[in-house]
């Protein structure tokens, strides 16, 4: 290994040399040469910035997985550059186990066929909920990380190098006024005392020495001053790029709006669904036990929640009325408008229409209708639609 010494030495005593100016400053015994306004500006922002990205990224983090142990789990992994093995949520653990409960309780009993449903839609939750982890971690957290490890490195380099050239520059002012005062001693207050040549050739060569540090100190001075012009205007740039941060983080932070936005919306129908099929089960067991007895169904009569229409016909075994199709039930309709699907979705029963994520349809409601619901229209096609699925145009 190359070791040089006399570099080592040289960068010790420069390193001493900014340690020694460094604390004159701060006790007061020193000039320190201040930053333009508007660097200090940049450079206040500059901090803001990286403090807030700092606790919303660990508040989300924490958002996101509530688990300190999953989460240094999943630092260690990234560290490592590994991938994380695959793990379930919290709510397809549970829907695991309602199912397993189930099959040792009995598929065909009320409680088992209810634990059947409800962890069902649990593992749903549960894959929602994976898909808003995945989202976030690409559209906002990865981002936001990237900035703290990348970018702000970057210009925290940059400054620290800014600083070294600052207490350099101070360091070159505070020799040339030590020249400088030197000199005027010297020249204010000549050794003339004696007349013999010895002396005069003595004084003229130590006015000469004294004028030759004043010229090395001017022009340490000045090569000082360029080097720290020209890194000010380094980190100057480099500040004024956190502008294109924010404004790149106000992406990510509508894409994670949007992916909870999508998160709550699916776990908002699937607990709808969900009440539905309990009801219906509920409803089922609590009937006489009869041939007579059928399940009601709750998602057609929240559709049609009025009066049955005279047509409507009724069994004379005493069921329920039959469900009315959409062409059957003329109810006035409120007002049509446009709207657009966000997402897909399949019909559960006749009266229902599938949707696909961004086809336009026309929707409307008819009176005693479930306000989580609209009639929409495509085509020749009609049915029910929830109105978390949609995007209501003007």
């Amino acid at each position: 290994m190359d070791f040089n010494v006399k570099k080592l030495a040289s960068d010790a005593g420069v390193f001493f040399t900014r340690a020694v100016q460094f604390t004159e400053e701060k006790l007061g015994q020193a000039e320190k040469t201040e930053l333009d306004a508007h660097l200090e500006n940049l450079i206040t922002r500059a901090d803001g910035t990286k403090n807030w990205t700092e606790k919303i990224l660990r508040q989300t983090e924490v958002l996101l997985q509530p688990n300190p142990s999953a989460r240094i789990e999943e630092f260690i992994y990234d560290k490592l550059d590994k991938k994380l093995p695959s793990r379930g949520t919290n709510a397809e653990l549970l829907g695991q186990y309602m199912l397993e409960a189930a099959n040792e309780f009995g598929p065909g009993t009320p409680y088992g066929s209810t634990l059947i449903t409800v962890g069902e839609y649990q593992k749903r939750l549960g894959s929602a909920e994976r898909e808003l982890l995945h989202t976030s971690a690409t559209t906002f957290l990865t981002p936001l990380r990237n900035f703290l490890e990348g970018d702000w490195r970057t210009i925290s380099k940059e400054r620290r190098l800014l600083e070294n050239r600052r207490l350099d520059l101070d360091i070159c002012k505070a020799r040339l006024k030590k020249a400088k005062q030197a000199e005027a001693k010297a020249a204010a207050a000549p050794d003339f005392q004696e007349t013999r040549p010895r002396n005069y050739v003595l004084s003229a060569s130590a006015s000469a020495l004294l004028s030759e540090e004043v010229d090395k100190a001017e022009h340490e001075l000045r090569v000082a001053q360029t080097e720290f012009d020209r890194q000010a205007e380094v980190t100057r740039l480099l500040l004024e790029g956190i502008s294109s941060t924010h404004l790149n983080h106000l992406r990510c932070l509508h894409d994670f709006a949007e992916a909870q936005a999508t998160y709550y919306a699916q776990c908002h129908h699937y607990m709808q669904d969900l009440q539905r099929e309990l009801n219906r089960c509920a409803n089922a067991v609590s009937a006489p036990l009869s041939s007579a007895a059928v399940c009601p169904d709750p998602i057609s009569s929240a559709f049609l929640s009025g009066p049955p229409s005279p047509g409507a016909t009724v069994s004379s075994s005493g069921q329920r009325p039959s469900t009315l199709t959409m062409e059957q039930s003329q109810l006035p309709v409120t007002g049509t408008r446009k709207a657009k699907v966000l997402y897909d979705y399949d019909a559960h029963d006749a009266s229902e229409l599938s949707l696909l994520a961004d086809e336009l349809i026309t929707v409307y409601t008819v009176p005693g209708m479930d306000p989580d619901w609209l009639v929409g229209e495509r085509g020749n096609e009609k049915g029910k639609v929830p109105v978390t699925y949609l995007e209501l145009l003007s």
